[in-house]
């Protein structure tokens, strides 16, 4: 069974005008696809490469927003190494990157 990781970034305004995030890590290493889809939202904006072809990663930069304080999480799915070409593109798909 294929194991996913699932990483996260949180940006502030202070963090961002110095163009770096506030803290990054992982949410979970070695989970399920279903796991791992729960946790990064159930949607991606966007994959590492455009167009689509091979992907590595998915990134839902619009995971959750903190509006006290302006601090914005993303989350991406990361996948693993050896799965197929057809895998990668079905998990593209179910996450929304591609139709």
């Amino acid at each position: 069974m294929a194991k996913f990781d699932v990483t996260y970034e949180i940006v502030t305004h202070e963090s961002a005008a110095e163009g770096e995030a506030e803290e990054r890590g992982f949410v979970a290493e070695g989970v399920s696809l279903r796991e791992a889809y729960k946790l990064v939202g159930c949607y991606a904006l966007e994959a590492d490469c455009w167009p689509v072809h091979g992907p590595r990663w998915f990134t839902n930069f619009e995971y959750d927003e903190d509006f006290r304080t302006g601090a914005r999480e993303s989350r991406s799915l990361h996948l693993p190494n050896h799965l197929t070409e057809a895998s990668r593109m079905r998990i593209a798909r179910l996450l929304g990157v591609v139709k």
